[in-house]
């Protein structure tokens, strides 16, 4: 992995207790609230087609942030939806 991908490298915590890696990809911004579009990160399966997780992005305080499970089927979905209309204009 390169220097830059490092930078961009999210730690986080399973149900277990076992660390889960994330390249970030983007965070965008819908109803006034982040959302961080990650990539697991998996180095025992570099030809996988990459996956990409969905999660908010709250402030901790000045420049801390936490990642957090959108629980909320109809939250995901309406921001799940917003990111597909991008990506179709994006297309266009």
């Amino acid at each position: 992995m390169t220097e830059k991908e490092n930078e961009n490298l999210i730690e986080t915590v399973d149900e277990e207790g076992n660390p889960i890696y994330f390249q970030l990809f983007d965070v965008i911004e819908f109803n006034g609230q982040d959302y961080a579009m990650l990539m697991p990160v998996d180095e025992d399966d570099e030809d996988a087609e990459p996956e990409i997780v969905l999660m908010r992005l709250v402030s901790d305080g000045e420049d801390e942030y936490s990642f957090e499970t959108i629980e909320d089927d109809a939250e995901f979905e309406a921001v799940s939806e917003y990111i597909a209309s991008i990506e179709d204009e994006v297309e266009e």
